[in-house]
């Protein structure tokens, strides 16, 4: 009989740990190293959880929970240390285990299970990877809702329903599904603006810890410090560059400052938003046109640092695609939390709900841009089709 193994958690060391197996000889071979709690045998019927040791003769390996999912899917929950789960799976190696990634054993369960349509299937493999509990949820909304149910309906009412309403709807829930990506895969939000602006302060002000040096010397930061925080349902990944200032570079000669400047240029390109720190003390002349040519055509949350501090700096004078702005101060944290408002207003997540019906993959993504354009129903009934049950 087939047996499969599959470490379910990330590398590293953890609190907890968990290793599927799944296949015809997964209770034959669990009953051989798993040790029940207060029985001389294990009972491994579908839905009950055991207490117990896996042992591996007279030795002891780790006190654990067995999940019993199914008759051949059983879950074997340890400690969290590499070692111990190392030693698990080597002893499931040894018993005829297959050892697999933890995408491959998930697409072997739910294929062989047979009642679960491909989209299903994505999802219980997207929901290995999703950065917060919003974006799991998301995620398992599509199973026997969401995407599954719109497209289960189209295609039961293909006849009926107008190639214009099918496309309406496909279009709206590719609209919903450019926020909910953040919320599922994480969001990178980029600090940028002039040396001294505050940019580290602020960092440190959101990651709640120190992750930046601060002090009063302009261009402090000549590369780039990151940090992760929860802003909503987001998960951030923020980012603290160098001064963007080319002519600051030029005049300093140094090659180390000029590596600062392309890898900020760089790392803008490449965020979903990007915060403009500027300081609210200062005239618009820290407004250089290096730094304006950089964000002018990206997402961008104007900063206006230290309020504390009397107020030189003209909002009219920024360009119309920077006008959005918000006032704060970094280092005392007055209007840090209505900047985090105004960061999930503009990253589009602040209304959405963990019961919208999105499209998580790129395949999903693909097929509903075909379906916004399908010329005939029969076309249309095709692509629905290929997004629940695809033939290849």
């Amino acid at each position: 009989m087939a047996l499969y193994a599959a470490v379910m958690t990330g590398k590293g060391t953890g609190a907890i740990a968990t290793v599927q197996v799944f296949g015809g000889a997964a209770q034959v071979v669990l009953a051989e190293i798993f040790k029940p709690a207060g029985s001389k045998c294990a009972e491994f019927k579908t839905g009950k959880i055991l207490l117990g040791t896996i042992v591996d003769g007279e030795r002891n390996i780790d006190q654990v929970i067995i999940g019993c999912e199914g008759p051949q899917t059983l879950a074997i929950h340890c400690h969290g240390n590499p070692l111990i789960v190392e030693m698990i799976m080597e002893m499931l190696a040894n018993h005829g285990a297959d050892l697999i990634s933890a995408e491959a054993l998930l697409i072997r369960i739910l294929t062989e299970e047979g009642s679960l349509n491909t989209i299903a299937i994505e999802a219980k493999l997207a929901q290995l990877n999703a950065k917060t509990l919003a974006g799991t949820k998301i995620i398992a909304n599509q199973i026997d809702a969401g995407l599954t149910e719109d497209a289960s309906e189209w295609l039961k009412n293909a006849e009926t329903t107008s190639l214009d309403r099918i496309a309406a709807e496909a279009e709206q829930i590719l609209a919903d599904s450019r926020p909910a990506k953040l919320i599922i895969a994480g969001c990178t939000i980029v600090l940028a603006g002039p040396p001294n602006s505050g940019k580290s302060t602020l960092l440190n002000r959101l990651a709640g810890r120190q992750k930046a040096i601060v002090t009063d010397i302009e261009g402090t930061t000549r590369d780039w410090v990151s940090a992760q925080c929860r802003i909503g349902p987001l998960c951030v990944t923020l980012i603290d560059t160098a001064g963007l200032d080319e002519q600051l570079a030029a005049s300093s000669g140094e090659t180390v400052e000029k590596a600062a400047q392309e890898t900020t240029a760089r790392i803008l390109t490449e965020a979903e938003l990007i915060l403009l720190v500027l300081d609210n003390s200062r005239t618009a002349e820290q407004l250089n046109k290096t730094l304006l040519e950089r964000v002018v055509a990206r997402k961008v949350l104007t900063v206006l640092n230290k309020s504390d501090l009397p107020a030189k700096f003209a909002v009219a004078q920024l360009p119309d695609s920077l006008s959005k702005t918000v006032q704060i101060c970094a280092k005392s944290g007055a209007g840090v939390e209505n900047l985090k408002k105004e960061i999930l207003q503009m990253a589009g997540v602040a209304e959405i709900n963990t019961e919208t019906t999105v499209a998580f993959t790129p395949r999903q993504q693909d097929l509903l841009r075909q379906l916004t354009a399908a010329k005939s129903k029969q076309r249309a009934g095709s692509i629905i089709s290929e997004l629940l049950y695809p033939s290849g």
